[in-house]
């Protein structure tokens, strides 16, 4: 495998991850009633989707075609976040917490890539860059999972 088709390829299992995380910000923003809630899940939506179109512009520099989906397994979390609030008294808590782990998941995703060292620095740099907004995110969901309990 070429070096270029490589990293587009894990660049690719990023970007589907950032798609899976945008529709279930946007799926958590539909089952929450607070406007706080409401408005955090829509800046993180919009956040995941900018992550994504830097890391499409990024697969096709490389010559490489960028997935224009999220993933299967994904869908499967988003569909297990509305069942749970549908059935819990307190959705936003549950919701919250879905939403970390579904970050923290990412987070293991963007460490793992960050640790190969054998990426170009343009590349390195943006993955830090979203690993730390992650990272931002992660710690303010829970400061709001701690005010909805």
């Amino acid at each position: 495998m070429k070096y270029s088709e490589e990293i587009s390829n894990k660049l690719n299992q990023l970007l589907v991850k950032n798609y899976d995380a945008e529709k279930g910000y946007l799926n958590a923003l539909n089952n929450v009633d607070s406007d706080k809630l409401k408005m955090f899940f829509k800046r993180r939506a919009s956040e995941r989707s900018e992550f994504a179109k830097e890391l499409r512009t990024e697969i096709l520099q490389y010559g490489e075609i960028p997935e224009d989906s999220g993933t299967f397994k994904g869908s499967m979390h988003r569909n297990w976040m509305s069942l749970k609030a549908t059935f819990s008294s307190n959705n936003e808590e549950v919701i919250l917490e879905e939403a970390i782990r579904g970050e923290e998941a990412s987070l293991e995703e963007y460490n793992d890539l960050i640790k190969e060292r054998n990426l170009p620095p343009s590349i390195d740099s943006l993955l830090v860059k979203h690993k730390q907004a992650i990272v931002s995110a992660i710690n303010t969901e829970k400061v709001h999972e701690e005010l909805v309990s």
